[in-house]
């Protein structure tokens, strides 16, 4: 893919807001859940407004949801904020149809757009500048993420496909592993066209930087932080809940 020349774009903001969350459970979707008084949601938006190198912030819910009161009190902010019923099943569709959003309401194609999980409430103003800082410097685009610190083990899929407890067959070595966080960070229409191509390809992409990696990118990674986990479980939400409790208190 011949990447956009890009320097000083302007940058916006993109956050997927379509999954159910059905592994933390709830009456409603994990992102609008409240979680140490306030909307998971409600975290990176503000982190997202306090960024003065983002000029938009457009979320991509889902269609059944986007007439939720808690949109209406969410999109209260000092610059735009876009609340889309461009949820789709998976979350490559959701991103790709709140890209193509911000394409068809004039948004220049050459822009940058940082993609971050709502799910990533941890999220702070200096790890966005950071990002935006270091990928300024390239035309791969980029994302957090942390160097692995554990050891990994390779389970004996026999084993778990017999529905056993699982045995570990090797170590995995570590040293040129990292685990990917968000936000992601690429050119509009480049990521667009990665996206279409992999949903065509019908293939296996988790985030938007394995979807430029099919396209021949290598992104750029810049080290993110330990508090910018994913909350997908009770124990995450819990360790979550006591970090951003604790924030709040300093």
């Amino acid at each position: 893919m011949a990447l956009a020349n890009q320097t000083i774009q302007t940058c916006h903001a993109l956050l997927p807001t379509a999954g159910t969350g059905s592994r933390l459970g709830g009456e409603l979707p994990k992102q609008f859940q409240q979680l140490a008084g306030k909307p998971m949601l409600a975290y990176a938006l503000e982190a997202f407004m306090q960024s003065p190198q983002i000029e938009s912030i457009w979320i991509g819910v889902a269609p059944g949801f986007i007439e939720n009161d808690i949109l209406k009190r969410l999109a209260r902010g000092n610059k735009p904020i876009h609340f889309l019923p461009t949820g789709g099943p998976t979350r490559q569709e959701t991103v790709r149809n709140t890209l193509d959003a911000l394409l068809k309401s004039g948004i220049d194609p050459e822009d940058w757009v940082l993609v971050h999980d709502a799910a990533r409430p941890g999220i702070t103003p200096a790890l966005i500048e950071k990002l935006i800082n270091s990928v300024h410097q390239t035309t791969s685009g980029g994302l957090l993420a942390i160097p692995l610190a554990d050891t990994l083990k390779q389970a004996d899929l026999d084993s778990m496909v017999a529905g056993n407890l699982p045995h570990a067959e090797k170590t995995i070595p570590r040293t040129h592993l990292w685990q990917a966080q968000t936000p992601q960070m690429f050119g509009l229409r480049d990521l667009h066209a990665a996206l279409e191509d992999a949903i065509r390809q019908e293939a296996d992409v988790t985030d938007e930087a394995s979807a430029m990696e099919l396209a021949g990118v290598k992104p750029l990674l810049i080290e993110g932080a330990s508090r910018n986990f994913k909350v997908t479980h009770p124990a995450d939400w819990d360790l979550m809940h006591l970090l951003l409790s604790t924030s709040h208190q300093k």
